[in-house]
């Protein structure tokens, strides 16, 4: 029998007007099969996250010695219990971390920490629990930072929220408060404190044998709100003594300073990323006590932005950056032979990254995909240089034609050129088609080429779909960044628009048959290109889109975060000028938006907001609600509604065909 997690489960269910639904519609819209995936020390299993039809999923163990079908054992409804992650503490206990959204005044994020056996037995909670004396409830349950000393299996080192207890009537009540670090057996559950809590304590990072040896303090304003700085410490080896390392600003923009992410205990660094001429860089720092900082890789049009780590001990083997295409350095020189052995093996997959490994690193778990292909996950064996396929990532597209993404730039207003990607639906000539301008979220992010679900969904009903890294962007250094998206919304919506306008300039698209479509700052996005220019779009697709500035603002005030958000949209005409619900007069073309009801970063007030503003101004537009899911719309139902309804929107309100 599978585990159910029903003491955090709510009866939600999701609602939404039906659509006529294509087969595309459910077979892009389905979720992942392999929402997460780890490998067992000894490399003889497997565990799974995969997803049902809506909202939930499942936790399965595939055993890779015996084969056989694989075996649930623990079951999350989605609404609100979501199974995020589950590792392997030893060969036989599994620990899983749990997402949760709960409302009372105020809608808060939790997370609970659990481990089991490998069949599903012994199911216990592993965060530590409140008292009846406790003056508050901890909304994280805890994160993994490593896994115990060698020779400790089955333990783990954990982060801990310590909430304080009310002292009247008792001697035994706790004072300890903040963030601390404990060594716990995952089947026991026995107890010891490593870090005692501190109040300021935000970040500890361990060596990858159960020594923690860098600490993050980001002390309170007096307001009660998070400061902007974190101040980082470091510890010398078999040191118990608090060292200054440096310190990081956060606030509301491009983090500035070194910030720590990775420590070699046998190199003695920490790996972390600063800035080198206005770009990402990544960075090792001694902590024997010189603090000698040495630049381990930079490029000189990106930012360097990812740590590749690998094992038990999550060992720093690489960095990777993205260009056109995602580029991979490997400091390991036997991965990087077997990056390039394994490419070749998997023609048509150039997109290779190890996923984890057993214990000894002799086998590898690994994914390949491509552009055009969703990806398949495989088992290396280093010892008989066998590869086997375990799982592949989207089987709902199998034997479905899928279409090429072709990296290509385009010209500004001012001439500046805008990297982005362009997909064509399969089989076409690329000419006189309808189009879709798709502006990514964030801001602070950026599109890469590979499979993406949406542009791939509409290229198959027929559409050229072109992703702009517009101005505004991250990935391309601080000069590209600006402002943000928000506080330089001009030169960024001007990019998106200027997409437009290239692909119907280059006889892609055509004029009269061309919309835009995004998701969170794109759908922001999205509406707001036509207060820019209101005959460009001829339809627009806004999924859980920020509508209004000043109420963005607003969601965040009274959480701890309020001085970095307020900083990052700032002040002044901008406010106002770039909301879109203050525009809405502009706006001619019709509009369809998408939002979750549990959305925790862009509250569904704000779609409600647009939906109203636009209908007093006579504006065309329909609103789909969907209730119990959150910002990211993370169920396959839900997904297959959406791209349903937007679909049939687009072809009515572009007159195509259905």
């Amino acid at each position: 029998m599978i585990n159910k997690i029903v003491a955090m489960s709510l009866p939600l269910c999701l609602v939404a007007p039906a659509a006529a639904q294509t087969p595309q519609a459910a077979q892009f819209g389905a979720r992942e099969a392999v929402q997460q995936i780890s490998l067992s020390p000894d490399g003889n299993h497997v565990a799974v996250i995969q997803p049902d039809g809506g909202p939930g999923a499942t936790l399965m163990i595939a055993d890779l010695v015996e084969g056989g079908a694989m075996k649930g054992i623990l079951h999350s409804s989605g609404k609100p219990d979501r199974l995020s992650e589950c590792h392997w503490a030893s060969n036989s206990r599994i620990v899983c971390d749990i997402f949760m959204i709960q409302q009372d005044s105020v809608k808060l994020a939790f997370t609970r920490m659990v481990s089991l056996n490998l069949d599903g037995s012994d199911l216990k909670v592993l965060t530590a629990s409140n008292t009846p004396r406790s003056l508050g409830v901890a909304q994280s349950g805890g994160a993994i930072i490593d896994w115990g000393p060698e020779g400790a299996n089955g333990s783990l080192v954990m982060t801990r929220e310590f909430i304080p207890e009310q002292t009247t009537g008792t001697h035994l009540a706790s004072s300890r408060e903040g963030l601390g670090v404990e060594l716990i057996d995952a089947t026991s559950l026995r107890r010891k404190t490593l870090e005692q809590p501190k109040t300021s304590a935000v970040d500890y990072i361990s060596d990858g044998h159960g020594n923690v040896r860098v600490m993050g303090l980001r002390p309170e304003r007096t307001s009660g709100y998070s400061g902007d700085i974190i101040n980082y410490h470091y510890r010398l080896p078999g040191s118990r003594d608090w060292k200054e390392l440096g310190a990081l600003d956060v606030g509301g923009g491009m983090p500035k300073g070194f910030n720590p992410y990775a420590v070699d205990s046998t190199a003695n660094v920490v790996y972390g990323f600063d800035r080198i001429d206005g770009r990402r860089a990544l960075y090792s720092v001694a902590l024997d006590g010189t603090l000698k900082r040495s630049l381990v890789l930079s490029h000189p049009q990106v930012d360097v932005d990812s740590l590749i780590r690998i094992g038990r001990q999550e060992r720093v083997v690489g960095a990777s950056y993205a260009t056109d295409k995602r580029q991979v350095e490997f400091f390991d020189p036997e991965l990087q032979r077997l990056r390039i052995a394994l490419s070749k093996a998997l023609p048509g997959k150039p997109l290779v990254t190890f996923v984890d490994s057993n214990a000894d690193e002799s086998k590898l778990l690994m994914f390949a995909g491509s552009d055009n292909d969703p990806g398949t996950y495989y088992l290396y064996d280093k010892a008989s240089r066998k590869l086997e396929e375990v799982l592949t990532s989207r089987p709902r597209l199998a034997g479905v034609a899928l279409a090429n993404v072709k990296p290509v730039e385009f010209p500004a207003a001012d001439g500046t050129r805008i990297p982005g990607y362009l997909t064509l639906p399969a089989g076409s000539d690329g000419r006189n088609l309808p189009a879709i301008v798709m502006p990514h979220g964030g801001p602070e992010a950026r599109d890469e080429w590979g499979f993406d679900w949406l542009a791939q969904f509409f290229a198959a009903r027929g559409f050229a779909v072109l992703q702009p890294n517009f101005r505004g962007s991250s990935g391309y250094g601080d000069a590209w960044f600006q402002k943000n998206g928000y506080q330089s919304w001009r030169t960024a919506i001007g990019d998106v628009n200027d997409g437009g306008r290239w692909l119907v300039g280059q006889g892609i698209g055509r004029a009269d048959q061309l919309a835009i479509l995004g998701w969170s700052y794109g759908g922001y996005a999205a509406l707001q290109s036509s207060v820019l220019d209101p005959d460009l779009f001829k339809a627009i697709v806004a999924i859980a889109p920020v509508t209004d500035l000043e109420t963005l603002r607003e969601e965040s005030r009274g959480y701890v975060n309020f001085p970095q958000v307020d900083a990052r949209i700032g002040h002044g005409d901008h406010v106002r000028e770039g909301s879109p619900a203050r525009n809405a007069k502009r706006i001619k073309a019709p509009v369809l938006l998408f939002h979750g009801d549990q959305d925790l970063n862009v509250g569904i007030g704000e779609s409600r907001l647009m939906a109203g503003k636009l209908r007093e101004a006579g504006g065309s537009v329909d609103f789909v609600e969907f209730d119990g899911l959150d910002h990211y719309l993370d169920d396959g139902t839900a997904r297959t509604t959406m791209l349903a309804r937007a679909d049939q929107f687009l072809r009515t309100s572009l007159k195509l065909k259905p």
